[in-house]
């Protein structure tokens, strides 16, 4: 009898990549393409727009202040592989139903399975890099392209949603965006089912997952604050743009092609930011890393503030994708550097918990920003300013004086 070799470390990378491309690519994200036939049909406000991606935040909050507890008593991949087949389901209900409420439940819905699938693919993440090698500065720079690779697989979701949405969305058929959410569902079956048979050979490991059920250790939020506030400011301030951008160039009557195309720079940029930002990962034990990408993103986002023409609108995508899921990364490699391995499942719940709390806020306020000053391009001018906010505090940010043993 034959015994199947492991999968390579990259390679396994690759494939828990997909649980962000489904949590964040489709799930989230792809509502930006969404958004506007959405409220063609549907007669929204901006108000309730944004509200939808509110109440989507409001799930993931509640599912990463649930997610310590779930990980110590199923484990990292059944949480993994539980979150994926939760937004599956709940992709699928967005294609079926019309009415305001029902959407809203489903957003919730579609929230908790993100977040479930995100934080344990991050610690999954994590911990593929834990085995010490003779080359402590190779081990390194490898654990900070998986990481990369991990968090990078959102742009795969956002290249496949800016293929297929507007494809389906866009036919001469009443409520036509519902086959987009529903061709959306289908995508996220089959990355879930890739992900699970790559998947099949990791463990939980004996010391980690029996610390953590005699005696987890606790998160220093204290110690960890103006990283902390610097996050909960990031997840404020970018997913304005996230939920917004779109609707904006499409208001500012940009070819439907040039946003189709500016959507999948935006994803291309996201997975390459795996390669670019790997060295910076690895490297930042304080808050540089943080500062310098918030600071970037505030770029980022007001370009399309200052004008919509195709080339500010294709540098604006480029730099935002190449940075922003970058800036999640930063916050793994972190806990990573300052915490011994059992405290990083807490570690990793809190940045995710802050993050959650800033998107609750971020499109509900954009949308209130923009129904009464002026527009969306009011709305973004103020989600540029906190992340220009993010970066002032992230810089407050040192390192531990010495990693738990």
């Amino acid at each position: 009898m034959t015994t199947r070799r492991p999968l390579p470390t990259l390679a396994v990378a690759a494939a828990l990549a997909l649980g962000p491309a489904v949590s964040l690519g489709l799930a989230r994200f792809s509502y930006a393409l969404l958004l506007p036939p959405m409220r063609a049909d549907l007669g929204w406000s901006y108000l309730v727009a944004g509200a939808m991606n509110t109440v989507n935040a409001a799930g993931y909050l509640a599912s990463a202040l649930l997610a310590p507890a779930a990980l110590r008593r199923f484990g990292a991949r059944a949480v993994f592989l539980g979150g994926g087949a939760a937004t599956v389901v709940a992709l699928l209900g967005h294609g079926i139903v019309l009415g305001e409420g029902a959407l809203f439940v489903l957003r919730f819905c579609t929230g908790i399975g993100s977040a479930a699938t995100f934080i344990s693919g991050g610690l999954l993440a994590a911990r593929l890099v834990v085995a010490p090698t003779t080359d402590s500065r190779r081990r390194g720079a490898h654990a900070g392209l998986v990481l990369g690779i991990y968090y990078g697989g959102t742009g795969l979701g956002i290249v496949a949603s800016a293929l297929l949405v507007p494809e389906l969305a866009g036919r001469a058929v009443a409520h036509a965006w519902q086959g987009a959410w529903i061709g959306l569902a289908g995508l996220a079956l089959v990355a879930t089912t890739i992900a699970a048979a790559a998947t099949r050979a990791l463990r939980e490991p004996r010391s980690t997952s029996a610390a953590a059920g005699a005696n987890p250790q606790r998160f220093a939020w204290r110690s960890f604050a103006p990283a902390l506030v610097a996050y909960l400011l990031f997840g404020l301030g970018y997913i304005g743009y996230m939920t917004f951008v779109v609707t904006l160039l499409r208001e500012q009557q940009l070819a439907g092609e040039l946003v189709t195309a500016f959507f999948a720079v935006l994803g291309l940029a996201v997975v390459a930011s795996s390669w670019i930002w790997a060295g910076v990962l690895q490297r930042a034990r304080g808050g540089g890393a943080l500062a310098g990408l918030n600071a970037l993103l505030a770029l980022a986002t007001l370009l399309p503030v200052l004008s919509t023409q195709p080339l500010a609108v294709f540098a604006s995508g480029l730099l935002f994708g190449s940075v922003f899921l970058s800036l999640v990364a930063a916050t793994t490699s972190l806990v990573r550097h300052n915490l011994a391995q059992a405290a990083w499942p807490g570690g990793i719940a809190a940045f995710t918990i802050v993050f959650a709390a800033g998107q609750i806020v971020g499109p509900s306020g954009v949308g209130f920003i923009a129904d009464r000053f002026g527009g969306l391009r009011a709305g973004l001018a103020c989600s540029a300013a906190v992340l220009a906010l993010a970066a002032l505090v992230a810089w407050r940010q040192k390192p531990l004086p010495a990693r738990p043993a």
